[in-house]
């Protein structure tokens, strides 16, 4: 095994796509019927509104990746700019969080092809959907960015396909459609049916459809030309989020009733059989399981990144430090998969408690760590702005007055959480999560003190 670098092998393609993909999940084709049929019309405000906040986050990390390029990014600012608890705090529960989602993705995927294959038992085909994209991983980072790249590819494509098809039915020139029809955005209750409280509720549910846009801050440090890339993505995630998610949903509510038992199940499937797009449903489940597919080969990827940080911290073992003849860190990404893999087994023989338990646990996680990247951007800001301005290339806008606007956004949410029935559980059993890996950083410290006392001693 070659205990060097990780190799920087993506290309500014790789990362592009990479960053236009990351922000398209399963959560946008399916999750959204959800939403709708809680929020009604309004629906896309509180899309509009989520992207809002993880826009000014990720123009918080291109900030700080643009000026202190490097793997791990996030936790090496929150580390930099907050102290040792917070960057080992960020690391482990992120890596927890992917790999819990690594979980549920191939449980998703497997769900999505039997479809297709109904003779073959979920487990095996949850295995080998895990097999396959470990695999990728391993092989080497070209090969895991020239798999997002087209995964990506048919998410954008097919996102782009459906904003065409939906803005020439809005406008009359579909075949069986009436131009500028927007009488269901008003016509079933009213644009918000369930009041302006839900639009509100609904930002606690959508805000986590969109983890995985700073996915390309820590891809970035995997390549050769690192600022450019960051900067480059990060300057596009508004039109990727008004256009992707805010546009297509403003579509599927003008096209559909928002109270149609059809969109609870499938929102876009719904859309294209109202525009008699033949073999709609089977055209979706491709899309989805890609989808799919394209999340669970980043969060193996992004996990194996994560935990190689720690390790190079002395915060997690030793041995994940390792990296094999592609220099890709082999052992971290093997354990991802195992530990997700057993988390897939647990959602077989115990789909109500340990399942649910990994999964609720690990829900609020996204919103822990969006506010400590907030808290990181203001000391790092501030710290530039006195010792390297030539270093400020990306600058987050009105500094700090947006800064505190999304702090208080992000607090908002987490407090909302509290108060509804659904979400109280996930805040609760992450917040555990978070104590808990406290306490472990709490211990690896007294240990690092002990064994030093003992060094000095002897």
């Amino acid at each position: 095994m070659d205990s060097t670098q990780l190799k920087k092998d993506l290309k500014t393609r790789h990362l592009t796509m990479i960053s236009l993909g990351g922000v398209i999940g399963a959560g946008l084709f399916v999750g959204s019927g959800a939403v709708i049929h809680a929020t009604g019309p309004a629906a896309f405000l509180s899309y509009l509104l989520a992207g809002l906040l993880v826009v000014l986050v990720m123009r918080m990390l291109g900030e700080m990746a643009a000026a202190y390029p490097a793997v791990g990014s996030f936790s090496q600012y929150a580390r930099l700019a907050l102290g040792g608890w917070a960057g080992f705090s960020i690391g482990w529960l992120y890596w927890y969080f992917w790999v819990i989602v690594v979980a549920v993705e191939a449980t998703a995927g497997a769900g999505i092809l039997r479809f297709w294959f109904p003779q073959i038992p979920l487990w095996v085909m949850s295995l080998l959907l895990m097999i396959l994209l470990t695999l990728t991983n391993i092989a080497s980072v070209r090969s895991y960015g020239e798999f997002e790249f087209w995964f990506s590819s048919i998410k954008v494509a097919a996102i782009v396909v459906f904003l065409v098809l939906g803005v020439l039915f809005l406008l009359g020139f579909w075949p069986g459609s009436s131009a500028f029809n927007f009488t269901n955005l008003f016509a079933h209750g009213g644009f918000a049916p369930n009041g302006w409280g839900a639009i509100l509720r609904g930002i606690v549910i959508v805000i986590f459809s969109f983890m995985g846009s700073e996915i390309v801050t820590i891809a970035a440090g995997e390549s050769s030309e690192p600022e450019r890339a960051v900067a480059k993505a990060t300057n596009s995630v508004i039109w990727r989020v008004l256009i992707f998610y805010v546009g297509s949903i403003f579509l599927v509510v003008t096209i559909l009733p928002w109270n149609d038992a059809a969109v609870l199940k499938s929102p876009y499937v719904s859309a294209l059989e109202v525009m008699h797009i033949p073999a709609a449903a089977d055209i979706m489940n491709v899309i989805v399981l890609t989808a799919v597919l394209s999340c669970l080969n980043s969060g193996l990827y992004t996990a194996s990144r994560m935990l190689y940080v720690l390790a190079q911290r002395g915060e997690a073992p030793q041995y994940f430090l390792a990296l094999n003849r592609h220099q890709v860190p082999m052992r971290a990404i093997l354990c991802g998969t195992v530990i997700g893999y057993l988390s897939v087994i647990m959602a077989y023989v115990s789909p109500d408690r340990v399942f649910l338990f990994l999964v609720n646990s690990s829900g609020a996680v996204a919103l822990f760590i969006y506010l400590l990247i907030a808290f990181s951007e203001l000391k790092i800001r501030a710290r530039l702005e006195k010792e390297s301005p030539e270093r400020l290339r990306v600058k987050m806008w009105l500094y700090p007055y947006l800064t505190y606007a999304t702090i208080l956004g992000m607090l908002a949410v987490i407090i909302s959480m509290a108060f509804m029935e659904d979400q109280r559980s996930q805040l609760l059993l992450s917040l555990l999560s978070f104590g808990v890996v406290l306490i472990a950083y709490g211990c690896l410290v007294w240990w690092k003190r002990d064994s030093s006392a003992q060094e000095v001693e002897s």
